[in-house]
């Protein structure tokens, strides 16, 4: 009995895939926030009281002055108050403060990699939330290459983890 043809082959094993696991990927959560406020670079509210964490990226500190009133300018600017957003839940929907983790996506636009893209944020990856985090670490790079927004001022010369932590020498 001769072999059946390679192309009978492929679509067999094509067709086993879904069943097998291999072929597809968990549904993606996506909700609807209408923005009330933006509180800092990583963080903002819905206009239904929510608080929404940026997963993925971290900036600096409110007392990390002038870098965190500027990080938070950043984030404004792409989360004009009124505005509605996309927000993409990752494998942990929050965080331990209760805030919701969430890609935010305006449009087409990741705002979480537009902010490390531009230099406002840096990579900050919390697994298991590590969904965009390849893609987050190319946008640091091409940022620090470049000397967008504060790696051209030495704004992450104190990394925000770090100063939370007191481990930065404020210098005068």
């Amino acid at each position: 009995m001769p072999a059946p043809p390679a192309s009978l082959l492929a679509l067999l094993v094509l067709a086993m895939l879904p069943a097998a696991g291999c072929a597809q990927s968990p549904p993606t959560t996506r909700l609807r926030c209408e923005v009330s406020q933006v509180s800092d670079g990583d963080s903002f509210r819905c206009r239904d009281s929510r608080r929404v964490r940026l997963t993925g990226i971290d900036s600096p500190e409110s007392g990390q002055q002038p870098f965190g009133a500027r990080s938070q300018q950043a984030l404004a600017r792409w989360l004009p108050l009124g505005s509605t957003v996309d927000l993409e839940l990752d494998v942990a929907p929050t965080d331990r403060y209760g805030r919701q983790l969430a890609y935010v996506w305006a449009d087409s636009t990741l705002i979480n990699e537009a902010m490390v893209r531009e230099g406002w944020a840096l990579l900050y990856t919390v697994p298991p939330n590590v969904k965009y985090a390849e893609r987050l670490g190319e946008a640091q790079k091409e940022a620090r290459t470049s000397g967008a927004g504060l790696w051209g001022e030495g704004g992450f010369e104190c990394p925000p983890s770090d100063f939370r932590r007191n481990r930065c020498v404020i210098r005068p």
